[in-house]
């Protein structure tokens, strides 16, 4: 029930929803356009993803590189990319987090009885 027995005002309603909607998109932009990096190996290994995890960069340290053991190479990228792809999630829940509990993700929008 809304307090005091009016109905809810669709119109503005609609304008609440636009607007998340439009918040979400805006901030989903701006995590695509900022780049976070992680590392492996004390920094012989590094990578770069933006905040909606797309590697754009990969920096390997010619220390890093031997011949005779490429499955210690690799396993410092693949660690040097999870690192990053963990700091873009951290990212992207400072960014999204408040805009998903906007859109129903616990607090529901604001004058409805669910």
């Amino acid at each position: 029930m809304i307090p005091g027995g009016g109905q809810p005002n669709m119109q503005q309603l609609l304008q609440q929803a636009q607007k998340m909607q439009q918040d979400l998109a805006n901030a989903q932009e701006e995590l695509a356009r900022t780049e976070v990096d992680g590392q492996a190996g004390g920094g012989l290994v590094k990578a770069t993803v933006t905040g909606a995890g797309e590697l754009r960069a990969l920096k390997i340290d010619p220390k890093a590189v031997d011949p005779e053991d490429t499955e210690t190479l690799a396993d410092l990228i693949v660690a040097a990319v999870q690192a990053a792809n963990e700091n873009a999630q951290t990212l992207q829940q400072q960014k999204l987090g408040p805009l998903a509990q906007g859109l129903g993700g616990g607090s529901g929008i604001p004058g409805l009885p669910f």
